[in-house]
């Protein structure tokens, strides 16, 4: 495990930007007790179905908000009201917005020094996300999405949760830019490969045979936006999907997974049937995720690659990297330096390749 300051990348230990923080469907069976970027959490779903998301911890004894089962107050099933939450210990009641608002035994006005910070939260792509800035700041884009998980005709299974890892973000993220490890890794060797940035954007177009798919000639146009969220759109043969895979930093070096897959039917409206091909594509798609995730597993830190100009961009794609743990007046002169398409030597470009499935991403 290494972390954010052995990379170099920048003051802050974890990275700002839109992050999956549980799968939406986690939160109708009550409030969770969550841990990301070196902090405990108090997750829940308010009664006006709001996610909310707050520092864990009651400012009166420091109760975890979410932590009990056994209180009471949890068992009857009185914790959440409208889109507050009491402490389970003594019940002093929580807004939204991380202010007290309610003492049950006190009559005057509460301590605005009990205050917690509460965090930007979204139902978005199958799951809760949540906006992580290191010094409180505002989101600074909108929430990713994709318009086919409401559109009847594509199918979204359940998430796979694929648990915790030590490896920093940063060598996840470094498969953006690693054109070799697609035929040795994934049966996938890319017959053309490039790189975009767009400021907070980083997008990979490639296409190549699929081997876990009989051969098929596989073309993707894959996109981060921000360090946490990335969505791939895989088209091949008649088919259509879109693969998300979502990382989240716990620690400073270690890190929570999950991975999906959007498949478009046949049917303006999907049937019983479409659900079951879902189904089997998602598990071939974590198929050949998953043996990313068991190099990571037994792999030591990169802290420094060996590059070779034919491997890919990597430089690029870390120097991008760095600006979520940068300072806010670093960042803009980051991107000035890396937007724009970035080849590898030897490949054609997506262009040149005649790479034509972009129209229609919401980026």
């Amino acid at each position: 495990m290494a972390t954010a300051a052995e990379y170099g990348l920048g003051p802050n230990p974890f990275p700002r930007g839109w992050f999956v923080v549980a799968e939406s469907s986690e939160l109708d069976q009550g409030p969770m007790a969550v841990r990301f970027w070196g902090r405990d959490l108090a997750l829940y779903r308010g009664e006006s179905g709001k996610p909310v998301m707050l520092d864990a911890y009651c400012a009166h004894m420091g109760t975890h908000l979410t932590g009990a089962t056994s209180a009471m107050i949890v068992k009857n099933g009185e914790q959440i009201e409208g889109d507050s939450i009491r402490c389970p210990y003594h019940g002093w009641r929580y807004n939204d917005k991380g202010d007290v608002d309610d003492i049950p035994y006190h009559d005057g006005p509460c301590p605005k020094s009990a205050s917690i910070r509460s965090y930007p939260v979204v139902d978005s792509l199958g799951a809760v996300l949540a906006w992580f800035d290191p010094d409180g700041g505002e989101p600074e884009y909108d929430a990713p999405s994709l318009a086919e998980t409401d559109d009847p005709q594509w199918v979204m299974g359940p998430l796979d949760h694929l648990g915790e890892l030590d490896i920093h973000p940063q060598e996840i993220l470094d498969n953006m830019a690693d054109m070799a490890h697609l035929g040795p890794t994934h049966g996938a060797p890319s017959q053309y490969f490039e790189n975009e940035f767009r400021d907070h954007i980083y997008i990979q177009r490639q296409g190549g045979p699929m081997q876990l798919y009989g051969g098929a000639w596989l073309y993707t146009t894959t996109w981060y936006t921000g360090p946490g969220i990335l969505r791939s759109k895989q088209v091949w043969d008649n088919n259509e999907i879109y693969e998300l895979i979502f990382n989240t930093p716990i620690d400073d070096g270690r890190v929570k997974c999950w991975h999906g897959v959007i498949y478009k039917s046949a049917n303006a409206e999907a049937t019983e049937a479409d659900i079951e091909i879902q189904k089997g594509y998602q598990a071939g798609a974590l198929e050949a995720f998953a043996a990313d995730f068991n190099v990571w597993a037994s792999k030591r830190p990169a802290l420094k690659i060996m590059q070779l100009k034919s491997d890919g961009p990597f430089k690029h794609g870390r120097k991008w990297y760095s600006q979520f743990h940068a300072e806010q007046d670093c960042v803009a002169p980051i991107r000035e330096e890396l937007n724009g398409k970035v080849g590898t030597l030897g490949m054609r470009s997506a262009e040149e390749a005649g790479h034509a499935i972009d129209e229609g991403l919401a980026i």
